[in-house]
């Protein structure tokens, strides 16, 4: 990018005019919401750096596999759990119904991993996903020639 002036396609208006952008502001905003909420959530995650790959663990006790839904859609992964649960108990001169539900959703940024060869085991309550890095490209050079 050329550094004297630099170049905001992306901003119109008073984000050109002033130097700044509202949707940065609103979306670092909002994410520092999400990162507050989603601490409060039963999904607990451990994230760890490998050379080839990312190994990522989620805590999702009491739920089933089929109702755990994994995806990766514009560089994001996103845990989403549904948890469902009725109790009928007759006892007696009463009947006792309880139900529980509740969804819980975890969203990670994952721009530099290889979305076809990503992996994802679930037992014992951890889900366990394998996201390979991708393959470093070296910098293209663009000479221009000079005339």
């Amino acid at each position: 990018m050329f550094e004297v002036m630099p170049y905001r396609k992306w901003q119109r208006g008073l984000a050109r005019r002033w130097g700044f952008n509202l949707d940065h502001m609103f979306d670092t905003m909002l994410q520092e919401v999400d990162d507050k909420i989603s601490s409060s959530y039963p999904i607990k995650v451990d994230i760890k750096e490998k050379n080839k790959e990312y190994l990522l663990e989620a805590e999702i006790p009491g739920v089933d596999k089929e109702n755990i839904n994994l995806e990766i859609n514009d560089d994001v992964l996103t845990i989403s759990v549904e948890r469902k649960e009725e109790i009928n108990e007759e006892k007696e001169s009463y009947i006792r119904r309880e139900r529980r539900y509740g969804s819980f959703r975890r969203s990670f940024y994952v721009n530099d991993v290889d979305q076809e060869k990503i992996k994802a085991k679930f037992k014992d309550g951890l889900l366990h996903v394998k996201l390979p890095k991708k393959e470093a490209i070296p910098p293209k050079e663009n000479r221009i020639p000079i005339e």
